[in-house]
């Protein structure tokens, strides 16, 4: 095996499957010093000021004059003097495909009165403002398998009462982006497939007023929507015990919902990577990628998100977009973010993370090219913002930010029902109420921490699986987990803290 990948003919440097040692050589190129794994070799010399290749694509700009056989990375590696903003080819619709026949599998699902599917059945309890979090989770911990084994013994079809609380409701404008995303989240968790009912907590007094978030997301309370304030209901511990005895009374109507087979088209899946390095797209985020070519061939959908991540690669998208207002839409939220970090004094750069570079990724460039290629060839149906319903099949965008969570929390409130997720590092996650499937990048990772992680793609890195290969175990993957397999994550019980709305605007 070789000690290093070349992804293109026309790039300039190759990447290290092993540690290299100064002496060595890759392609008939003498190493200088030490260059870790997933890092990059300097295939032939770089004058300072000429853009480097990697993909066939520019990751970024030497910094300083690269030798041949020279790692390349932050010390000689940068975004270039334009910070990244140099001309993109969007050549909108031009990798567009005929659509492919559509491909017949099953899973067992749940089926709710208005036909969507879920892939769990939960309880929810949800807090309007951080002030009745206590609360809430004090409801959901009643329900715990864990501290209250009985309390759900004669319910077997309800996979549990989760409380998912957050830091914000309050301190913050009434009106404006920051409500309407806080309040658009809550509305796509209240109705989510996977939560048979909710309750919702509030304090009585915050911004973010039950009464309010009723009406702005067209809500009525009922038999699977609950709402009380703790104000009204005579404080903490009257509002605990009255959540209670609510989902007493939920429980066994949720457990009338036992699976049956439906169709795969029914699936929605959340793409996310975290915890990114040198060997994410090449191994998990391709593999993944093969696995949503397959989904959306039976019908099924996905959302690739994280737009800081997505970054000097969304060319690629707007090739596939099915009409120019779906690219342009893209191109809009690309802007809006350029606009949104200088206004807060950042760059598009900020993102990698230390651990991301330690991985061998140096500037966003590379590490969006790499992070795109989970979204598959499929072509790109429509655009979305966060939190927004996906009413569309096949591949679909959302913009979100970049960290894992709140990223993967805007997908699930826009109705996603799994989520996959691939990390190179080693992340620790999960998103209640849907489940997460993790896969790692590389086999040392898989060695070192396999109990958090569901499928091993270096196999792909090693050698001994291909992308095609691996894709079609996590599209079968998939199907066990819609169909109640647990993930690694929630066998640990990850889900509930992971709940993290977008908060953008003043603290106030």
């Amino acid at each position: 095996m070789n000690q290093f990948i070349q992804l293109h003919p026309a790039d300039d440097v190759v990447i290290a499957r092993a540690q290299l040692i100064s002496g060595s050589t890759v392609a008939g190129v003498p190493v200088r010093g030490l260059v870790p794994p997933g890092h990059k070799v300097a295939l032939h010399a770089v004058a300072a000021g000429q853009a480097v290749r990697r993909y066939n694509q520019i990751i970024g700009f030497a910094s300083q004059a690269i030798a041949a056989g020279e790692h390349v990375h932050t010390h000689n590696l940068n975004m270039g003097p334009d910070k990244g903003q140099f001309d993109r080819d969007y050549a909108v619709g031009q990798d567009v495909k005929p659509e492919a026949a559509k491909l017949d599998a099953t899973f067992m699902g749940i089926v709710r009165p208005d036909g969507r599917v879920a892939t769990r059945n939960y309880i929810g309890i949800l807090s309007t403002v951080n002030c009745s979090a206590t609360a809430a989770r004090a409801i959901a911990d009643h329900f715990s398998r864990r501290n209250n084994p009985a309390a759900l013994a004669d319910f077997p079809n309800v996979d549990g009462v989760v409380a998912l609380t957050h830091g914000t409701g309050c301190g913050m404008a009434t009106e404006g982006m920051g409500m309407q995303l806080l309040q658009r989240t809550l509305t796509g968790y209240a109705t989510h497939a996977n939560f048979w009912g909710a309750l919702v907590v509030g304090l009585g007094c915050e911004a973010n007023q039950l009464s309010s978030w009723l009406e702005h997301g067209s809500l009525r309370a009922g038999e699977n929507l609950k709402v009380f304030n703790i104000q009204d209901s005579g404080g903490t511990r009257q509002t605990v015990e009255k959540g209670i005895a609510l989902v007493r009374e939920m429980l066994p109507k949720a457990n009338a919902y036992a699976r049956q087979p439906c169709s795969a088209a029914h699936i929605t899946v959340g793409l996310q990577c975290g915890g990114s390095d040198g060997y994410s797209g090449i191994s998990a985020n391709p593999a993944l990628g093969a696995a949503v070519d397959l989904l959306v061939a039976h019908g099924g959908t996905a959302i690739l998100s994280e737009t800081p991540e997505i970054y000097g690669a969304e060319h690629l998208l707007t090739r596939r977009a099915v009409k120019p207002e779906v690219a342009a839409k893209l191109i809009e939220r690309i802007k809006w973010w350029e606009d949104y970090t200088a206004m807060n004094g950042g760059e598009m750069n900020n993102n990698p993370s230390p651990g991301n570079k330690a991985g061998g990724l140096t500037t966003i460039l590379e590490k969006s090219l790499g992070a795109v290629a989970k979204g598959g060839t499929s072509n790109l149906q429509a655009v979305y913002e966060y939190a927004e319903p996906v009413n569309t099949h096949g591949f679909v965008y959302m913009d979100t930010p970049g960290y894992d969570p709140v990223s993967a929390t805007g997908q699930v409130a826009g109705g996603a029902n799994l989520i996959c997720f691939t990390t190179g590092r080693g992340s620790a996650y999960g998103c209640a109420p849907s489940p997460s499937l993790k896969f790692s990048t590389n086999s040392a990772l898989w060695k070192k921490q396999s109990d958090d992680i569901d499928l091993n793609c270096g196999e792909i890195v090693d050698g001994s699986s291909s992308v095609a290969e691996m894709g079609q175990r996590i599209f079968d993957m998939i199907l066990k987990a819609a169909s109640g397999e647990p993930t690694k994550s929630e066998q640990h019980g990850y889900g509930q803290n992971e709940f993290v709305p977008w908060q953008v605007g003043a603290v106030m």
